[in-house]
């Protein structure tokens, strides 16, 4: 192992170990011998397979074969979840294949990020992620089940259905994704409209054209956003299947994967020799993977909030400084929209996870001696799946990339140090996503203005009040203040202004998400404004230096006249009501901070 990553695994491991032990001993007691399905009553039972099929319910009444749970974020306005609408059948067919049954547990709600972009819906998404959490948890809570499959792929969705999932570590658990849509108009054209559109030289139909072509059928955005990350991770976890994170919808080799995925679900099963629990699978090595993965690809800013809430999940305490010190020993090896002008699918073609795992694991940057649901160690996902004569197997991927534009090996990395790095200073900690960020644009210092609303920071644009070196700050962002939204619709007018060539930057207690592109932003500051944080002393005009080289965030005020500002108390009734935002109350009263993952979940500890 490369020493960085070991000492750094070793850390958390010390550091977890209370915790992770009251984990484990809570899903060994919660293992039970046998199938579950005994220990209930025969009412439950009977109301338990009353809709199932004449063969299934036969097998679910004598309790000797696997039953499992489905899990499902299926919705048809989703184009990334639209395809997830037919996998039940599919996995029920193939689990009668291996003597098994498989039933719909339940399902959880999977808003679009894309949709409520800069509306007051997004306020919602952040906390849509426990939600989801809680509702796997209650599709599960039947005692019905001997495993699951978790079918989900965007932001918040994956890694609510993980904590969710992580409640039931006894039992094997798989994800199963959709994949990407197919590429439409480049990213980089999509990009040139929108700044076009926003400095008022292109019309709203050019605009929707342009979405519309992009965006243009079922499946995953092809960008590298959090949606795409958490397929990557689910993959150097050891969660799904080797190669099955980006392989488009509908396509036989898809199929193929989700069938698949229902056998070996039902193998891995405590019915089984094979049993490989969720909690086994889901530890600080893997955890550690997750991380190495994600700085390795330059993924989503979000993970530095959900892959906290997600190993606390599992017992294991994490947090931004270990992103931080990792990132400087991982370097970067691809160059995916935001950070290339390449796609997901010029990626996966290039070799994709297969060359990626392969790299990472040459040079020991990720543990290979971890449990995964396909068995044994992470080698088996240096392999793609291929559909020979309508059987699946898998191959060693080529030895050199298909396309070093979006995809390289080691010895040729586009940067020797990965891309998420923490900032301190008097503001505070913050996280920024520097892949995307040129050399030269990773160090600004200039006069700050200062926003509550990222449509009053859009009408500035508008009227021209930003064109100079400015660093935007747009606060009461945060999970207490208003659930802390992406900001993402500010992306193209700083982007329009860097271009005009003035020195921009942002500094937020929100967030930016895994569209984080070209002007570096200072994001998740903690503690927030509506916590009483130092962003909240900032007065228009104060100096800020933004230092990523050096992990610095500072105003450049006196010291003593900073020490004695007053924090700025913003009015935020207009957060509380409309979009169900009135439901929410609870959840920004008892949210922890950003770097603790942002969760209105109480972690046994």
């Amino acid at each position: 192992m490369h020493p960085v990553i070991d000492q750094i695994t070793r850390e958390i491991i010390q550091r977890s170990g209370k915790t992770r032990a009251a984990y484990l001993d809570r899903m060994k007691a919660a293992r039970q011998a046998g199938t579950a399905r005994n220990k209930i009553s025969c009412g439950n039972l009977a109301h338990g397979f009353a809709s199932a099929e004449r063969e299934d319910k036969l097998q679910l009444r004598h309790g000797t074969a696997p039953n499992i749970g489905i899990v499902t974020a299926y919705n048809d306005m989703l184009s990334a979840h639209q395809p997830l609408g037919g996998y039940p059948a599919l996995i029920k067919l193939a689990a009668r294949e291996v003597g098994a049954t498989a039933q719909v547990a339940g399902g959880v709600p999977a808003m679009c990020d894309g949709v409520t972009q800069g509306q007051p819906g997004m306020e919602l998404s952040l906390f849509s992620r426990d939600v989801i959490a809680m509702a796997t948890a209650v599709s599960l809570s039947h005692n019905m089940f001997d495993g699951a499959l978790c079918l989900g792929v965007c932001d918040k969705i994956v890694p609510g259905l993980l904590i969710g999932a992580l409640s039931f570590g006894h039992l094997p658990v798989i994800f199963v994704p959709g994949g990407p849509m197919p590429s439409g108009l480049s990213n980089p054209e999509k990009s040139e409209v929108r700044k076009r559109y926003a400095a008022g030289k292109a019309g709203k139909d050019e605009l929707l054209e342009a979405e519309a072509r992009a965006y243009h059928t079922v499946g995953t955005c092809t960008f590298f956003g959090t949606a795409n990350s958490n397929q990557m991770m689910m993959e150097v976890m050891g969660l799904m299947l080797p190669g099955a994170a980006f392989v488009n919808p509908n396509t036989p080799l898809r199929t193929a994967l989700t069938r698949d995925a229902a056998r070996r679900v039902a193998q891995i099963t405590s019915l089984g020799d094979q049993y490989t629990p969720l909690a086994q699978v889901v530890d600080e090595k893997a955890v550690v993977n997750a991380i190495v993965g994600l700085l390795a690809t330059g993924g989503s800013t979000n993970h530095t909030l959900h892959l906290v809430a997600m190993a606390r999940s599992a017992g294991i305490q994490i947090n931004w400084d270990d992103f931080d010190r990792l990132s400087a020993a991982v370097p970067l090896l691809t160059r995916i929209y935001p950070n290339g002008d390449l796609d997901v699918n010029h990626f996966h073609a290039a070799g994709g996870m297969a060359f990626l795992i392969r790299e990472l694991l040459g040079a020991g940057l990720l543990h290979e001696d971890i449990s995964t649901v396909a068995g044994g160690g992470l080698s088996k996902y240096a392999q793609q799946p291929v559909l020979e004569d309508g059987k699946l197997d898998w191959y060693p991927v080529a030895r050199d990339s298909g396309n070093d534009e979006v995809l390289r090996p080691i010895a040729n990395a586009f940067d020797p140090e990965g891309g998420i790095r923490v900032l301190n200073g008097n503001l505070g900690r913050s996280v920024i996503k520097v892949s995307a960020v040129a050399r030269g644009n990773r160090v600004i210092e200039a006069p700050c203005r200062i926003f509550h609303d990222q449509l009053d920071l859009e009408a500035a644009f508008k009227r021209g009040e930003l064109d100079r070196d400015c660093v935007a700050v747009i606060r009461f962002q945060g999970p207490r203040a208003n659930g802390m939204p992406e900001l993402h619709k500010l992306t193209t007018p700083l982007s329009v202004l860097q271009g005009r060539g003035h020195r921009i930057a942002m500094v937020t207690d929100g967030r930016m998400s895994g569209a984080s592109g070209r002007v570096p932003a200072a994001i998740h500051l903690t503690p927030e404004a509506a916590m009483g944080g130092p962003i909240g002393k900032l007065r228009d005009g104060d100096v800020i230096r933004l230092d990523a080289e050096r992990g610095m965030l500072e105003a450049k005020v006196p010291e003593r006249e900073f020490a004695a500002r007053e924090c700025v108390q913003a009015d935020l009734a207009g957060n509380r009501f409309g979009t169900g935002r009135d439901l929410f109350q609870n959840f920004r009263d008892s949210v922890c901070s950003a770097e603790e993952g942002a969760s209105v979940i109480k972690w046994l500890e």
